[in-house]
């Protein structure tokens, strides 16, 4: 399969290569995803969880500057609700009351450049107040609670510290 580079897309590899530039990277993994706290009990509902999570961490590439990187390794999720098997087969259903069922996530973090550690540590996120809280993110997306408090993490641990290098 080639790939066709458009003239504008050759432009930014003629820019970064000339004038040094890398773009952000975000990676994520995680640490024993089968021990998670609260995860589908299907391995495709895992995966889509899973994947779903990676692809939403990866934007944060666009927010942070140039040349840095941001390592992430998820070592517990506890999703808002709770998980109950549906006894005709298909698809778990979630159900979320608002009680003592809000979105938890643990994490170990290191921001990078240039191969200097700028920031490292581990992070409890949880998110207590998630029904009562507006959300930016759609009414149809089932982890927009999840997502807000990554948003949250991310804005209040890793922006300040990068605005401030």
């Amino acid at each position: 399969m080639r790939l066709k580079i458009t003239s504008t897309l050759a432009a930014l590899l003629v820019l970064a290569a000339t004038t040094g530039a890398a773009w952000a990277q975000v990676s994520v993994s995680y640490v024993k995803p089968d021990e998670f706290i609260d995860m589908p009990h299907g391995q495709i509902d895992r995966e889509r969880v899973l994947k779903e999570f990676t692809q939403y961490f990866a934007t944060f590439d666009k927010k942070l500057p140039a040349g840095q990187q941001l390592k992430i390794e998820v070592l517990d999720i506890d999703l808002a609700g709770r998980l109950w098997p549906r006894r005709s087969g298909g698809e778990d259903i979630r159900i979320m009351n608002g009680g003592a069922d809000w979105p938890h996530m643990k994490l170990r973090y290191t921001l990078e450049e240039n191969g200097a550690v700028l920031r490292s540590g581990e992070s409890d996120l949880s998110n207590m107040m998630y029904q009562q809280r507006a959300t930016r993110l759609s009414d149809s997306d089932p982890m927009r609670y999840e997502k807000q408090m990554i948003d949250d993490w991310f804005e209040k641990t890793i922006l300040p510290k990068v605005a401030a290098n």
